[in-house]
This record gives structure tokens, sequence and C-alpha cells, in this order.
């Protein structure tokens, strides 16, 4: 059963110590939650991305949350590297593990068959195989020739958070064609999602809107917080606002994490006390 609860609540379900699974910046990223972790100090955290990661994964090394990084890319976008990213990793002080988007999917897609590793062509002949001693390379046991693939874990995270446009009273939540949080909830032992409302009814009703539903199943708890993923973007409710994250950048570049984070702060509240 789906558990509702305020925004420090459902931010106090992510222990110290977790595998956090992100998605995407244009994914659903909940900022909202995010500041709330940070100002719980939530500290050595394993996050891992699908397949990407940006603001949020910044933010959190920039609180000092952050232990390793799994990720096809950790980026701004328009507004470039992510500065304490990019800071963490030359002075050493989180671990990174490289990895790629279709690698990263596979390996939350066996997670989500319950199965402990998934085969993925592509790999092979790259550098990456000698960074990633987990990924393991195979003979196709079907081939009646020689036919070495790369398999690579299951992605099991202890937690997941993400940011929608609405969830009902029943606990079930709209994702629309984010398909990435299927994958991340199917995978993670705990699923948080905020929501930007509740609605009445249920969403699953109708045929029109059940394909773009994650079912109540799949979702821990839930928490309203309007406006949650800004200064990211938020399905066609409201667009990203680059000025926020290139302020982050100029700020952060320059050493000045408290005016990184009220460039943020001013159009996130719960960041204004940090």
């Amino acid at each position: 059963m789906t558990d509702f609860e305020d925004l420090d609540g459902l931010a106090g379900r992510v222990a110290s110590g977790s595998r956090l699974a992100l998605p995407p910046d244009y994914g659903g990223v909940s900022i909202a939650a995010t500041a709330r972790m940070i100002a719980r100090r939530v500290r050595d955290l394993h996050l891992v991305a699908l397949p990407s990661t940006g603001l949020q994964t910044d933010m959190l090394i920039a609180a000092g949350a952050v232990a390793s990084v799994e990720s096809a890319a950790v980026t701004l976008g328009e507004a470039g590297l992510a500065p304490c990213f990019t800071k963490a990793v030359k002075a050493g002080t989180i671990a990174v593990k490289d990895a790629t988007c279709p690698a990263l999917h596979a390996g939350f897609q066996a997670a989500e068959k319950g199965v402990p590793f998934m085969p993925i062509r592509g790999i092979i002949g790259s550098d990456i195989l000698a960074y990633r001693p987990d990924w393991r390379v195979i003979d196709n046991p079907f081939s009646k020739t020689e036919d070495p693939i790369v398999v690579v874990p299951a992605i099991a995270p202890d937690v997941t958070v993400f940011h929608c446009p609405r969830a009902d009273r029943f606990g079930n939540v709209w994702i629309g064609r984010r398909r990435e949080l299927v994958s991340l909830a199917h995978a993670s032992r705990t699923t948080l999602v905020t929501v930007e409302e509740i609605v009445d009814g249920d969403l699953l009703e109708t045929e029109a809107s059940a394909a773009g539903v994650l079912p109540s199943l799949y979702v821990s708890a839930i928490a309203v917080a309007p406006g949650g993923a800004r200064p990211l973007g938020l399905q066609d409710l409201y667009a990203p606002e680059p000025e926020a994250i290139a302020d982050w950048v100029r700020h952060a570049e320059a050493g000045d994490l408290d005016g990184a984070f009220r460039a943020i702060g001013a159009r996130m509240p719960e960041l204004e006390a940090l």
C-alpha cells in the first residue's frame, strides 16, 4: 500500500549509505526531495543513473552527500560540465563507475526481470571493459561458433526518487511517456515519488490514461511538491530554467556553494535554509 507523506517524511526514507537510483535531468528529477535530503544531511550515497544525471547529482556532491556515481554521463547540457562532480573526480573524493546508456538500461532490466545479469552487445573492443571488472565477457552458449558477449550485473537499487505531474488517491502515478521511470520503480526496493498534485478518481480506470500510469503496487510513498522539478522542466507542464542552471554553474565553479544553492533557492523554497 502506498503511503502519503509530507516532503520531509518522504526524504527521510533515504538513508545514508543507500544506493540511490536517479532519472535523467529531462525525465522527472525531484529537486524538491533532493533539497530535503540535503537538509537532512544524508551521507555516503551511491548514485546510479538511468542513464545519465546532472544537476541533482551536482547538488548532492556539493552537499557532501555522495560516495560514488555510476552513470553514462554527468552533464548540465548547454550549461556545460557539472562543476561539483568535475572537482570531486579530480580531487578523488568520490568513486566513479563509468558506464554506457545501453549497459545501464540492461542492468535495470535484469533487476526488473529478477535475473542476475543481462547480455549486451556493442561493448567489446572499447576501453570501458578495462575499468569495469564487474562486467564479464562470456561465450554465447547458443552459438555454434565463437561468439563472445558481455554480461552486466543486475542493478537493484535500495531506493529511487523522482517527480511526476500527478498521482491519484489510490497511489497510482502518472508518468506519461517517461518509460525509464518504470524501470527505476520495478528495479528498486523502495520508490519515492513527488508530484504536482493528487487528483480524485482512478488513473487506471480508463484506457486513455492507464498506459501512462505507474501502478501503486510499485510506489512506496508519495509527497505533494508543486514545482518540485524546478529549475529543471517537467513534461508539458513547465520548461527548464536555463538561467538558474547557468547561475549554479557560475557560483559553483567559483567555489561559492552558498551562492550556487541560493541561485536555485530563489526558485526552490526548500533550499533557502541551506
